[in-house]
């Protein structure tokens, strides 16, 4: 039988065929076929790649990231695989288990949004008011030094005026996700010094979007717009301000009239509309879906059902942001990290630095602790993402930058979120030992 096997060179291509057919007659009904099969190498590779770095201790956000990598377009692992046990497959770009890229990034938004609703629900206003006024001062401090010194920096190493801009806009502002998730996992989400980070990381989103248009007026009139950024500016604080004082009256009581039914699902869809429609209205008026998500927490974090509310939607929350880091992982195109190391590095030192050099000032000028504010500065001076992203885009879709400083900015994003865990851990340890050794004193 096994020289049989042998004997027939064409067996391999005629039990591919056979498989191709079976399962074609099995589920014609199916259209979305590689997105099925997309979700299921996600979850599969995401759980086991996750379970080993649990195991040896590290963080589970890295474990995402390197699932992701794995799975990319990038990744030789499969490209091994076929060539080595001569197998077929229809592979995207050549090398990608992956098919439908395009669905993930939907997934990933969706994932950004539930993530930055969660968190919501554990900062009732109360506790956001104790802290915004700080929050507004030491993160402007933060993001402007480190955009002043990036850009004079970027200038120095060659780069024109326009790409140096839209590079340090880029680097100044930290990557809300990435921050957000790995606090959860250290288990220091509800921690004082975790709300100034989260209060300060809202205000850089929204002085991002104010960025993002300045940038855009200068690139196409080669002006500022001063009307565009007063609107801007108001209609975030109006948005806000209609949060904390309208939203505030109305929303809590009826999510409680709501959980009054004690029908969890009808609760949950309830929960998931606001937490969506807040959303959509933020970016209806020009805002971050991330910050109307946000809001919607916050109201819902004021009703008398917000433990109920953050137990129902945690695990739809956790499924969604695993799947967000996953596919990041997977669209990081690693090819690109030799033409472009030693620049992004250089980069990642300067705007590293001056992020929590600045962070540090700005939090002692408002009078906070020193462990307090170095707490902070550490969590905050290190990643950069989806805002990152966003900037570099908007320039390079424009015209206005080069098309280098998408594919640079990718590779600063990867290293920097590989960074983040150990720097935060690094600066966790370094509070320890200073804690330690005021108590001797």
């Amino acid at each position: 039988m096994q020289g049989y096997f042998l004997q027939d060179s064409n067996f391999g291509d005629a039990a591919y065929q056979t498989v191709n057919r079976i399962m074609a007659e099995l589920s014609p009904e199916m259209p979305h076929w590689d997105f099925i099969t997309d979700m299921a190498f996600i979850m599969i590779v995401g759980a086991v790649v996750t379970l080993a770095f649990f195991k040896i201790n590290q963080p589970i956000i890295i474990g995402y990231l390197f699932a992701g990598m794995l799975l990319g377009p990038i990744s030789p692992l499969w490209t091994w695989i076929f060539q080595e046990f001569n197998l077929k497959w229809s592979l995207p770009g050549g090398a990608s288990i992956l098919g439908d890229i395009t669905a993930l990034h939907l997934f990933a938004e969706i994932g950004i949004i539930l993530l930055l609703f969660v968190i919501g629900i554990e900062f009732p206003y109360r506790k956001i008011r104790s802290i915004g006024g700080v929050a507004i001062g030491a993160g402007s401090i933060g993001l402007f030094s480190a955009l002043g010194v990036v850009f004079y920096a970027a200038s120095a190493m060659g780069m024109s005026f326009m790409d140096s801009l839209f590079i340090a806009a880029a680097l100044s502002i930290s990557s809300t996700a990435v921050i957000v998730k790995i606090l959860e996992d250290m288990g220091r989400i509800e921690n004082r010094s975790s709300l100034m980070i989260l209060g300060i990381l809202i205000v850089e989103d929204v002085i991002a979007v104010i960025l993002i248009s300045t940038l855009q007026s200068v690139a196409l009139a080669g002006t500022i717009s001063v009307e565009g950024l007063i609107v801007v500016v108001m209609v975030g604080a109006g948005l806000i301000g209609g949060t904390f004082t309208i939203g505030m009256r109305i929303i809590p009581p009826l999510i409680d009239r709501v959980a009054s039914t004690e029908h969890r699902e009808i609760l949950l869809l309830s929960l998931l509309g606001l937490c969506f429609g807040y959303a959509l209205l933020a970016n209806l008026v020009g805002l971050s879906v991330a910050i109307g998500a946000f809001l919607a927490g916050v109201l819902v974090a004021e009703s008398k059902s917000a433990n109920v509310s953050k137990i129902l939607t945690r695990p739809i929350k956790d499924m969604f942001v695993g799947i967000f880091f996953i596919s990041t992982g997977a669209l990081m195109d690693l090819s690109q990290l030799g033409d472009y190391m030693w620049l992004a590095v250089a980069l990642i030192g300067v705007a590293t630095f001056m992020k929590f050099g600045g962070s540090i000032v700005g939090n002692l000028l408002f009078k906070q602790k020193r462990l307090f504010s170095l707490r902070v500065s550490t969590a905050l001076a290190a990643p950069r993402g989806e805002f990152s992203i966003v900037i570099v885009k908007a320039g390079v879709d424009l015209g206005a930058a080069s098309a280098f400083l998408f594919p640079l900015i990718g590779v600063i994003s990867i290293i920097t979120t590989f960074m983040t865990p150990f720097v935060m851990k690094a600066g966790e340890k370094v509070i320890s030992n200073r804690a330690v050794e005021a108590e001797n004193e």
